[in-house]
């Protein structure tokens, strides 16, 4: 589903600020992979899931989403199969529009002409069914502004708006770092469901290292612009965090007591 081959970017190259954020990497995911990215601050994260939503090109490699090369193809083009959801909860949706505005905008990817006409009863009906799967009490709130919704519901909302029409490939930028910690597991299970029953290659970002370990079939850790350590199968379900910390130091060479310590 997701390739990709081989990609080097460099920010400033040539100058004293130059930032090589990725050197050389590569990574293949099959069709329903759910891939956790761990890493520390400028190891590449972000910066990987720029390249793959078309954010900028990459200097070298190759991009390829279910068999298409997307190398070259920019952001809008890539964002009709690949949905994001950011840290922040004001990001992904528009807080003066209502619930029912926002889901039309995403569910207008794949019903030309949705946008700039009336939403009709069946489509209300579609939203109203979606919502109630996130046992908020949305589904009762599909003309409230989003603006007004806690930090939860907006993401909760904004993660039905990137799956609405099922994306190919989804990417989740620490979606649930903002929240507390009832809310972030609310919105995980949330996210756990909706990926596992459409089988949707998804790509996780996040800091907690035994969340990492836990949720998905794989876990990646990213370190200097490239995949340092990659676990998945039997070799992941015998790692905890006490042995993917000492494989990180035995590639590091450097001693790091806590997850806290190796991903600041």
């Amino acid at each position: 589903m997701l390739d990709i081959q081989n990609i080097s970017k460099t920010f400033e190259p040539g100058t004293v600020n130059e930032k090589k954020a990725l050197r050389g990497l590569s990574l293949h995911l099959d069709r329903g992979d759910f891939v956790s990215v761990i890493g520390s601050n400028g190891a590449g994260k972000s910066t990987l899931f720029n390249a793959i939503a078309g954010v900028w090109t990459t200097d070298e490699g190759r991009i390829l989403i279910d068999g298409e090369d997307v190398t070259f193809k920019p952001e809008p083009y890539r964002s009709k199969f690949i949905g994001r959801i950011f840290q922040d909860p004001m990001k992904g949706s528009s807080p003066s529009l209502t619930i029912e505005e926002n889901l039309a905008i995403a569910y207008s990817t794949s019903r030309a002409g949705l946008l700039g006409r009336a939403i009709t009863g069946r489509e209300r009906k579609v939203f109203r069914e979606t919502l109630a799967e996130l046992d908020m009490g949305l589904e009762d709130r599909l003309r409230t502004p989003m603006g007004t919704l806690s930090g939860g519901q907006r993401q909760a909302v904004t993660l039905l708006m990137a799956t609405i029409v099922t994306p190919k490939i989804l990417l989740l930028d620490e979606h649930t770092a903002a929240l507390d910690p009832l809310t972030a597991e609310k919105v995980i299970s949330i996210t756990k469901k909706i990926v596992e029953e459409r089988n949707i290659t998804t790509l996780m970002i996040t800091h907690n290292m035994a969340s990492s370990l836990e949720l998905g079939n794989r876990t990646i850790l990213m370190d200097d612009g490239n995949i340092a350590i990659d676990l998945k199968g039997e070799e992941r379900e015998n790692t905890d965090v006490e042995r993917l910390l000492g494989l990180y130091r035995e590639i590091k060479g450097q001693n790091f007591d806590n997850d806290r310590m190796l991903l600041s």
